[in-house]
C-alpha cells in the first residue's frame, strides 16, 4: 500500500483533485472586442460623406478661395472690387480681365448674394477696405440632392462654407 507524506500528491487514501482547464473568452475580452468594432464602425460612418453633396461643397470652397484672393488683390491695389453672379458664371468688377476665373466647375450652379440679415443684394463688396460688412452667398443647383451651401464672412475673417439642410 503506497503511503505519502502529508500534503504530497502521491497515493494517500483520498483521490487527487484534478484541475479542469477552461477554454474560451472572458466577458471583459468580449466587451473590448465589441467596443473596438463599434468605434471602427462609427469612424467609418462619419468618414463617409454623402457623395451627392460633395461636388457643390468643393465648388463653394473653390469660390471662397477666389473671393479671398479678390479681397487680397483689392487691398493690395486699393481698388474697389465687387463679385456678382452672371448667366455664364460670375464676375469680379474692379480686377483686370483674366485675373481670376469667372466660371463654375459644376453645371447649373445658382448663386444668390445676401447681406448680413439674409436679404438678397446684387453683389458682394470685397474691398479695398480691410474690414468689409458681414456678407453671405447661397449656392445651389438644379439637383435637390446636392443641397445648398452658404458662404459667409463677418467682414474680418475669410469666407467659410457651411452645408445647409
Amino acid at each position: 500500500m503506497p503511503t505519502s507524506a502529508a500534503g504530497s500528491k502521491g497515493g494517500g487514501s483520498r483521490p487527487a483533485k484534478r484541475r479542469l482547464r477552461v477554454t474560451g473568452f472572458t466577458v471583459i475580452e468580449l466587451l473590448v472586442v465589441v467596443a473596438i468594432i463599434a468605434f471602427s464602425t462609427a469612424g467609418v460612418a462619419f468618414a463617409l460623406r454623402d457623395s451627392a453633396q460633395a461636388p457643390l461643397e468643393r465648388e463653394a470652397q473653390r469660390l471662397a478661395a477666389l473671393l479671398e484672393s479678390a479681397r487680397a488683390q483689392s487691398r493690395a491695389n486699393g481698388y474697389a472690387v465687387r463679385w456678382y453672379p452672371t448667366p455664364q458664371g460670375f464676375a469680379f468688377d474692379g480686377l483686370p480681365a483674366g485675373a481670376l476665373p469667372t466660371h463654375w466647375t459644376l453645371a447649373a450652379v445658382q448663386a444668390q448674394p445676401l447681406d448680413a440679415r439674409g436679404l438678397p443684394v446684387p453683389a458682394l463688396q470685397l474691398g479695398p477696405d480691410p474690414i468689409v460688412g458681414a456678407q453671405q452667398l447661397l449656392l445651389s443647383t438644379d439637383d435637390p440632392a446636392m443641397g445648398r451651401v452658404r458662404l459667409s464672412t463677418d467682414g474680418l475673417r475669410p469666407f467659410t462654407a457651411q452645408a445647409q439642410p
